[in-house]
């Protein structure tokens, strides 16, 4: 079971709008799912089904979509890149717990598009940490719950060292002291995150994903790399040793602090964070670094770029290559016609699947100038 994941700067729900796949169904193999309550919490859409299947459901339902919306050969299009770890893998659940008016205490998931709270005892796509955690979660949440509250949404995270923390009851509850902030390694550096700001919840994979961009980009002497949509700047601090120099854009004054964190603790000098829009500071920043080589890349939020952040970069002509990444195959189509139609050139569509057993996506779509 999953349900919707949310932080300050952007929102990503699992429930996406493009169709699970009309497949026929003969031949296929049943498994049982590991979780009871599947089919009723609708978090999940595939633990009935092998893992081979869904990569195989959702690597077609993406290429049919785009292909009928752009026109795409096949070509374009990689294969699938499976989750190292098809259960067991999330590092973050947000849950519900709420006071009944007859003093009984529930902790769950709130079902969509309802008012009912379906009771979690365990989620087997939480990693186990978290899992374990839930029934002291539900003990110490309820110990400091306010006399006049009904109603508290939890968030609790663990990060690689195995740490759980939680937070949601009062102001700033989601706020940690730098000692205990999470923590992924990734090309052998940590990057650091908190309760409240966004980070990818599938942690194994991102190792993958990151060294497929550094693969892609053409890395010259003098390269910047323009980490836009930055978070807490997972992707600039990754590959911050193949650029001369790196720009991070991001809006969210809390992954910010994050990101700046991160860059102090490596001791980088030729990193810099922009607070702020994309389409705000690109353009200046594009302006300053003159006939340097660029390579930018964007992780919007679910409900993609907006009309002026896509005006931006069509004009940004010293852009050589561009990396899109994306949760929401409805939202890139849309934007990946305006960026044709702006000049650009798709060389390459890559889905990777961060989130087994949903069916959630994101896709890695590598543009350069035609």
């Amino acid at each position: 079971m999953v349900r919707a994941e949310k932080s300050a700067r952007r929102s990503r729900s699992f429930s996406v709008n493009y169709p699970i796949m009309l497949v026929s169904e003969t031949n296929i193999t049943r498994t049982k799912p590991l979780c009871p309550l599947f089919g009723t919490c609708g978090g999940c859409q595939y633990q009935d089904i092998p893992y081979e299947e869904e990569l195989s459901r959702k690597e077609i339902t993406l290429k049919d979509l785009l292909t009928a919306q752009l026109g795409l050969s096949d070509r374009v299009f990689e294969p699938i890149v499976s989750s190292p770890e098809a259960y067991h893998y999330r590092n973050r659940l947000d849950l519900t717990l709420r006071r009944r008016n007859n003093g009984e205490w529930q902790m769950g998931f709130m079902l969509q598009g309802t008012q009912r709270l379906q009771e979690v005892a365990a989620c087997p796509l939480a990693r186990q940490e978290i899992n374990d955690f839930l029934p002291a979660l539900k003990a110490e949440a309820i110990k400091i719950f306010p006399p006049k509250y009904k109603v508290a949404n939890l968030v609790v995270r663990v990060g690689e060292g195995g740490r759980v923390f939680w937070g949601g009851i009062g102001r700033r509850s989601l706020k940690m002291k730098e000692e205990n902030y999470f923590f992924v390694t990734v090309r052998g550096r940590k990057i650091f995150y908190a309760l409240d700001t966004f980070f990818q919840a599938n942690l194994p994979i991102l190792e993958k994903i990151v060294s497929k961009v550094e693969s892609l980009i053409p890395w010259l002497e003098d390269t910047v790399f323009l980490d836009l949509y930055s978070g807490v700047g997972l992707f600039g601090i990754a590959l911050a040793d193949r650029a001369q120099e790196v720009v991070m854009i991001e809006e969210g004054a809390d992954s910010v602090d994050l990101a700046n964190y991160n860059i102090a603790y490596h001791g980088f000098k030729h990193i810099r964070t922009l607070v702020g829009k994309v389409e705000a500071h690109l353009p200046e920043v594009l302006k300053e670094l003159g006939r340097k080589p660029c390579v930018a890349f964007i992780d919007p939020p679910r409900g993609g770029l907006a009309p002026s952040a896509i005006q931006t970069l069509n004009h940004a002509k010293k852009l050589g290559s561009l990396f899109y990444l994306s949760c929401s195959p409805e939202s890139l189509a849309r934007d990946l016609r305006a960026l044709l139609q702006g000049g650009w050139k798709i060389r390459k569509i890559m889905p990777f699947d961060f989130f087994p057993r949903t069916r959630h996506l994101e896709t890695l779509v590598w543009l350069e100038r035609s």
